[in-house]
């Protein structure tokens, strides 16, 4: 008979968490034996990317505007006809790409293997009145619910707090049972009071996660340096996340103030707040690596705040040399994360994992971002670009100032030529020529790199970012005699009628 949900959690509840870390210091040998016998090279650089999305209501049933936008929770059956994975809340799906070659013909099965699966899940979700919406943070509770009332609805379940609207997977329900997470949880953001007793606020946040996958692992210090040094510039360029639902402010708040202390990217905070505990940071802008087994050590070495247990017994996968490792490597979350992996020899491989980036209005902004972050992986290390040496300390105050103020954050950065600047222009326009030449490198003529970029240069011209979109268009709203709320949650709505008609072929750079 199956376990229940509970049964599940106690399990995890049960894994001595040293005998756990032990195992996973003893796989982590392994990891490193394997990487000295070359086993996670390849002769080839590899892109991939994990999408985030949540369910909304299309409006098509609506009588009137007051459940167009709402969340949604996605019927389970739904997820094996749309190849879609569950996430964190019973809104969320999530799309895992196939891994190409970072080539011109694998970004473009890149770029068409999102839009047929994304026209497939419009096709299946269309019926139940629904679409997946790629967003940074949802602000449009259920219809009939408040934001607060779902992310903190929970039950006891034979002893096991169960938040109602997570899904069934165990690690994130056995946290919120964990001595770790001593509730309540808090979310740590300007004017927001929202407290839980589960991980379930999380949930509020999407995102999209390029990957890049280095020829060589022993090159992975080298990449992950240069990751954390876009980092900042990337997310300035991305940020989409400066509301939260209305009734999750602070009672009394003064709109004015919302508005002018609103951050351009909250979930940064979001996830930081709710995943991070006194004792462990989980969730962190990393420190440089030195060596490749540096990495490796630091996942080992994580906090243990969920013991996953894993079968003792060989699998049939080639890291089922290292399950422990593996199952430790989920809950290592950082902004920048290295990953070694893979369910074959060869296709083993060690990879970079870029997760700052908030889900974007188009699907032309999000390949932007995956071009953009790949171009760079190809070309910076290559060629030795100066701003490796940027202090990591400017490299942290890029991605924090980026988080709150976006395009308008003070970056620091090196150009080619080995000069400072803190230079917008200057520095968009050797980040981007970087790209471009990466992508040039790896097969892509110079139209089609320019034209993968283009969504990102437009944003740099004009100072527009969907955050900026967002909070202009709420503003305006609000100064006209909507209610905050209704100013809020109205240019969400038009946020998304706008993605409707753009979303596969458009780019935000043509919204109105």
């Amino acid at each position: 008979m199956d376990q229940t949900l509970a049964e599940r959690v106690r399990e995890v509840q049960s894994v001595d968490a040293d005998a756990f870390a032990q195992q996973a210091a003893q796989d982590a040998e392994v990891v490193k034996s394997l990487l000295r016998e070359g086993a996670f090279d390849n002769h080839r650089s590899v892109v991939g990317m994990e999408y985030e999305f949540y369910a909304a209501a299309d409006g098509r049933w609506a009588e009137n505007e007051a459940t167009d936008g709402t969340l949604m929770r996605v019927p389970r059956r739904l997820f094996d006809l749309i190849d879609f994975e569950k996430e964190l809340g019973l809104h969320n799906a999530e799309m895992t790409t196939s891994p190409q070659p970072f080539n011109s013909y694998g970004m473009a099965a890149q770029a068409a293997e999102i839009r047929s699966h994304l026209q497939n899940a419009r096709d299946c979700t269309k019926a139940e009145g629904m679409r997946l919406v790629s967003d940074g943070i949802w602000t449009i509770p259920p219809a009939g619910e408040t934001a607060r009332e779902y992310l903190t609805d929970s039950v006891v379940d034979d002893g096991v707090r169960v938040a109602v609207n997570m899904s069934d997977a165990v690690r994130y329900h056995a946290m919120s049972n964990s001595g770790a997470f001593d509730p309540p949880l808090t979310v740590d953001a300007p004017n927001v009071d929202i407290e839980s007793d589960t991980v379930m606020p999380e949930s509020l946040i999407t995102s999209i996660q390029p990957h890049y996958q280095m020829s060589r692992a022993a090159d992975l210090p080298r990449h992950h340096t240069y990751a954390l040094r876009v980092a900042g510039p990337l997310l300035a360029l991305g940020v989409n996340a400066p509301f939260f639902p209305p009734d999750l402010y602070e009672n009394g708040v003064d709109p004015e103030t919302i508005f002018d202390e609103a951050y351009m990217e909250h979930r940064i905070l979001v996830f930081e707040s709710v995943l991070n505990t006194d004792g462990a940071e989980k969730v962190a802008f990393p420190s440089d690596l030195d060596t490749v087994e540096e990495a490796v050590d630091r996942i080992a070495g994580d906090d243990v705040v969920v013991p996953i247990p894993t079968d003792d017994e060989d699998g049939d996968r080639f890291d089922d040399q290292f399950p422990t490792f593996r199952a430790k490597h989920g809950t290592y979350w950082r902004w920048v994360r290295p990953v070694f992996g893979g369910s074959t020899r060869s296709d083993a491989n060690a990879r970079i994992e870029f997760r700052p980036l908030p889900g974007q209005p188009t699907v032309k902004d999000t390949v932007s971002f995956l071009a953009a972050f790949a171009g760079l992986m190809q070309q910076l290390p290559r060629h030795g670009h100066p701003v490796a040496d940027l202090d990591w300390d400017d490299a942290e105050s890029n991605f924090y100032d980026a988080m709150r103020a976006g395009l308008d954050a003070d970056l620091n950065w090196i150009t080619t030529h080995g000069e400072p600047t803190t230079d917008l222009d200057e520095l968009y326009d050797d980040l981007l020529a970087n790209a471009s030449a990466g992508l040039q490198s790896a097969g892509c003529s110079e139209a089609a790199a320019e034209e993968y970029l283009a969504p990102l240069r437009y944003r740099v011209e004009n100072r527009v970012t969907p955050a900026s979109w967002k909070l202009d268009r709420a503003r305006e709203r609000y100064d006209d005699g909507e209610s905050f709320a209704d100013a809020v949650q109205n240019t969400k709505r038009e946020y998304v009628h706008q993605q409707r008609e753009t979303l596969l072929q458009g780019a935000f750079q043509h919204w109105e």
